[in-house]
């Protein structure tokens, strides 16, 4: 097991969720502390390895000077694991193998172990997208085809197969997400129902024969999300969905700005806490550009 180490940062509550998103893509935990009546707050994020010293204080630019400290000999991310109580995210129930009884009633069950990748469903980003999808679904939304962009533990790629009979493709750059997805996918009994590949982006083979999609989900960041908007648009079905996330309330204009130059439309949003899920639909041209038929008649015009 590699040594872990910590990294910490205190800064206003404001700074909060900006010191968040930015020690996410180097963390396997973060934890967030209350120390001065709210005016203070202190972001911690467990590290698996020697940190990228360089790379997380030029991510940290602007929000404070973090200090890093290394972690005595112990496996730190299974006893916090140990630690968390199952959550509820609409219908869908998580837990940990470490959390033992019946789901309960009315609940669809699934068993995430995040280990060294990101997603345990209890951060908001994840926790709104799966808000999202459960709306989709009591929407009577069908969804054949979906995508799982970015998709760290496979989170919402198993929820979606649990509540749609469809075939999911998972997909993050990430060789540790992988794996644990993988896993996740088999103790949840969907290897036959989620595949999950590496891909930059959306360059994978098998996202480019798996395209258009009908349902793409990223939850990632929101700087990649406003760059890849032409790419979603044009692996988006006529008709389709796409769950986005990873975005402070405060980015959310810039990202669905650069969505809606594609041609995309808003079809509802959730803002949990500083946290916000924008959910798009892609109009269907072929039934909304249709000509009128030969030989009708006009509407009149009222003056």
């Amino acid at each position: 097991m590699s040594p872990l180490w910590t990294v910490r940062l205190r800064t206003n509550s404001a700074g909060s969720a900006a010191v968040e998103a930015a020690l996410e893509p180097f963390a396997v935990a973060l934890s967030r502390y209350e120390i001065e009546r709210g005016r203070r707050w202190e972001v911690e994020a467990l590290i698996d390895g020697r940190p990228e010293r360089a790379a997380i204080r030029a991510a940290l630019a602007g929000l404070g000077k973090p200090v890093f400290a290394s972690l005595p000999s112990k496996d730190w991310v299974a006893e916090s694991r140990r630690a968390l109580p199952p959550i509820s995210a609409g219908r869908f129930y998580l837990r940990g193998a470490h959390v033992k009884g019946p789901t309960p009633r009315g609940k669809i069950p699934l068993l995430v172990d995040a280990g060294a990748a990101f997603g345990t469903g209890r951060h908001e980003t994840t926790r709104g997208c799966l808000l999202a999808l459960d709306r989709l679904a009591q929407g009577r939304r069908r969804f054949k085809r979906p995508l799982d962009l970015g998709c760290g533990s496979g989170v919402l790629a198993l929820a979606t197969a649990k509540v749609w009979p469809a075939k999911v493709l998972a997909a993050d750059n990430d060789a540790d997400a992988i794996r644990v997805a993988r896993e996740n996918a088999a103790i949840n009994g969907l290897v036959g129902s989620v595949t999950i590949v590496k891909s930059s982006g959306y360059g994978a083979a098998a996202i480019r024969r798996g395209a258009p999609f009908d349902l793409i989900m990223a939850n990632i960041l929101a700087r990649p999300l406003y760059r890849m908007a032409g790419s979603l648009a044009r692996n988006l079905d006529g008709g389709g969905c796409a769950i986005l996330s990873g975005i402070l309330t405060t980015q959310e204009q810039m990202v669905l700005h650069a969505h809606l130059e594609r041609g995309l439309v808003l079809d509802f949003r959730l803002r949990l806490g500083e946290w916000s899920v924008l959910v798009l639909r892609k109009p269907n041209r072929r039934t909304a550009s249709r000509s009128p038929t030969k030989g009708a008649k006009r509407p009149k015009r009222k003056l």
